[in-house]
């Protein structure tokens, strides 16, 4: 399927399965335990109906918003994901370059296989770095540094991984960081030649950001699940949060909130952001949707904080529908991979054009000419199907 022939996510997303072998689609495409999260990261979209209004003016439909004291010309933006390069060569930078073509954020992952200065030397468009507080301090605090010096417009500090989801795919294929052949992936390498012999011509894949300091693949392949439990730290605490804001005067972004609780500590720690976040189904099983938290979450924190919506994003309706719940953007994270395993930069440029197209097109047909003109009055809860069946007999 060509990029041009791929008419929506889930035509990138089957492009991205025929392209990449088993381990590296799993990887992008996987959840945690049995993947309920997961799941009804989408699902939750189809609990609200949108409601249109006719006869206003929409010839001309203004996307652009304001977003962590940015400009950008879209309500979403690219959301920090890990080890770009196996799922195509063209790696975090050609993510970046499509994200500054679009007009709006790139944020680069801790566990990035392109360093932070390299990023901010390709796009001067707003960009984003994405952090753990880890066991060795320093390497945060040299995190902050180097933002600074590169001149990043915000942190985002994610907080939802003490330790890795149960990722049983990644187990299944043998996903491993470098990527190797072995007993359970060697056929699926094989039948996929063209990423095969990119393999074997771009052998590298190093965490860039981190390589200097954490010897983390010098000892040969190691599972990502190791990688993780081996540096992340589980006594992560609020008062860790306020050490980090007050060494980094930028915008600071808060990953993985769920909770009006948090939410609330977040803004008191003087974050300016919350992601509302389950981390794509990829942690906690059974963990609520991000969608569903976020008016509980408005109305806990008001205009205090930014919100952004984190998980589940696969259609411009779904955009809308965040935006009228509250949120101030929604971020995309699996949506762009699958562009960037499909074919590359080109790839994401695609990704991000559909939804863009259909966020465009939904706001015409709903009466809305910007974003400010999208609100609560633009949505019905739909009829609960579950309830519908409950009652069934009686």
């Amino acid at each position: 399927m060509s990029l041009a022939r791929s008419l929506n996510i889930d035509d990138l997303r089957r492009a991205a399965m025929r392209r990449l072998p088993a381990p590296m689609f799993h990887y992008i495409d996987g959840g945690s335990d049995d993947e309920t999260t997961l799941r009804h990261n989408r699902a939750a979209f189809d609990d609200w109906r949108l409601l249109p209004e006719c006869l206003v003016d929409v010839s001309r439909i203004d996307t652009g918003t304001a977003l962590l004291g940015c400009r950008l010309a879209l309500p979403f933006f690219l959301a920090p994901t890990g080890m770009s390069r196996l799922f195509h060569h063209d790696k975090e930078l050609g993510v970046a370059r499509a994200a500054e073509k679009a007009g709006t954020l790139y944020s680069l992952s801790t566990l990035g296989t392109t360093s932070l200065e390299e990023v901010a030397a390709t796009i001067a468009s707003p960009k984003m770095f994405q952090l753990y507080i880890l066991k060795d301090r320093g390497l945060t605090l040299e995190f902050v540094e180097r933002c600074k010096a590169a001149r990043y417009d915000a942190l985002c500090l994610t907080v939802d991984m003490a330790v890795a989801g149960n990722r049983e795919r990644d187990h299944r294929t043998g996903m491993v960081m470098p990527p190797r052949f072995g007993p359970g992936s060697l056929f699926s390498f094989a039948s996929h030649p063209g990423w095969a012999l990119r393999l074997l011509t771009h052998p590298e894949f190093r965490l860039a950001n981190v390589a200097h300091r954490v010897d983390a693949l010098g000892g040969g392949a190691m599972g990502l699940i190791d990688y993780v439990n081996s540096q992340f730290d589980r006594s992560v605490t609020w008062a860790d949060v306020e050490w980090l804001r007050a060494r980094w005067d930028g915008k600071l972004v808060i990953k993985g909130i769920l909770s009006p609780a948090d939410a609330a500590r977040a803004r008191d720690c003087g974050a300016d952001a919350a992601m509302i976040s389950n981390h794509g189904g990829r942690q906690l099983d059974h963990a609520p949707a991000p969608v569903e938290m976020l008016r509980s979450i408005r109305d806990r924190v008001g205009a205090a904080l930014e919100l952004i919506i984190d998980g589940g994003i696969r259609r411009g309706t779904d955009i809308v529908k965040a935006l009228a719940l509250g949120a101030d953007a929604c971020s995309i994270g699996r949506a762009y991979l699958y562009g960037l395993a499909a074919g590359g930069q080109a790839g994401v440029e695609r990704a991000i054009a559909l939804l863009q197209g259909e966020l465009v097109r939904t706001m015409a047909l709903m009466g809305c000419a910007s974003i400010a003109d999208i609100g609560e009055r633009h949505l019905l809860p739909a009829p609960s199907e579950r309830a519908a069946t409950s009652t069934k007999g009686l």
